[in-house]
């Protein structure tokens, strides 16, 4: 179908309506046109959307109609009266869907096979990275900065100390007032690497995590679980040096909390198998190696033998 812009289709509208008040017939095909045009332009909006224009359109015509007592008969005005509104309503559901696209369908940026740069109204620019997509409100940006974001991307917010800057993601957000940083989504595990200012990342179950530069939250890939991870430069080489500084558990499954504890701390724990699926809520910030399995053992009631680099917990 050929694409009009929002006046040739006014035009259009305008020139059908002449054509039935003078009462002369509309061809085939015009109205094969109006039909195609009206399935076209219908396509975006969901059916809440329709029925909640057509609504406030009925309303607001409601003066147009004269009452049948007060005309006494039905004459040639009357029907024209009707014509006349059922064309404004088309010009008015015209006007309805040019405002959604206007001014309430959000605008979704794609980063296909190479990165894409977005500059936000506020002065924000992000990179999306292959894959990625941002999806930014019509309203943006308002006393709340909010975009939503699939996949991975890098975020330079520019400063506000009113108006805080929220990345909704997948399964968790962050909110900064301005700084720069990187959410990471890879299957179950999520990630923010904060290079400037400060962030707050909020994840379902558990509490909210701080950022400061040079440092890292992520889920580790198990939901319920957040860790804060340093990549503070070292002190011999200048090369960054990750550092475990936090690990917090909540209601996560003993198997699943054994296998975060020796990815992150190289060693090996055996345990009963029949405890695997045994709920814990722990926080292992701060202990060693070994504090840290021995804590565990306890929220367990189980003993801990070290035996060469693994531990053993027994009931």
């Amino acid at each position: 179908m050929k694409r009009f812009n929002y006046k040739n289709i006014e035009a259009f509208v305008f020139r059908l309506w002449t054509r039935e008040v003078s009462e002369e017939k509309i061809s085939e095909k015009e109205k094969e046109i109006l039909k195609k045009w009206k399935s076209h332009a219908e396509k975006d909006l969901d059916e809440a959307h329709l029925q909640e224009s057509k609504k406030r359109v009925l309303a607001g015509l409601e003066h147009y109609f004269v009452p049948y007592e007060k005309i006494g008969y039905r004459n040639r005005f009357q029907k024209n009266v009707y014509k006349i509104a059922a064309v404004i309503i088309l010009l008015l559901t015209l006007g309805g869907v040019f405002t959604y696209h206007t001014f309430i369908k959000p605008d979704v940026y794609f980063a296909i096979s190479e990165n894409r740069i977005v500059h936000l109204k506020d002065g924000s620019v992000v990179t999306l990275l292959p894959g990625a997509e941002l999806t930014v409100e019509k309203s943006f940006p308002a006393s709340t900065r909010m975009v939503d974001l699939k996949g991975d991307a890098i975020f330079s917010v520019a400063k506000s100390k009113t108006h805080p800057f929220i990345v909704h993601a997948e399964g968790f957000s962050t909110k900064v007032l301005g700084t720069v940083f990187k959410v990471s989504q890879s299957g179950k595990k999520k990630a923010v690497d904060l290079y400037e200012g400060k962030v707050a990342v909020s994840s379902a179950g558990v509490p909210v995590s701080y950022l400061k530069p040079n440092q890292k939250w992520t889920n580790l890939g198990v939901a319920r679980t957040t860790a804060i991870i340093s990549f503070a430069p070292d002190g011999v080489s200048g090369k960054p040096h990750p550092k475990l500084l936090s690990l917090s558990f909540n209601d996560v499954s003993l198997k699943e909390v054994i296998t975060v504890l020796e990815g992150n701390y190289g060693t090996k724990i055996h345990y009963p198998k029949e405890a695997e699926d045994k709920k814990i809520t722990a926080d292992f910030t701060g202990g060693t190696v070994s504090e840290n399995i021995e804590a565990l053992a306890f929220i367990l009631g189980f003993e801990v033998q070290k035996k060469d680099n693994a531990y053993i917990l027994k009931q």
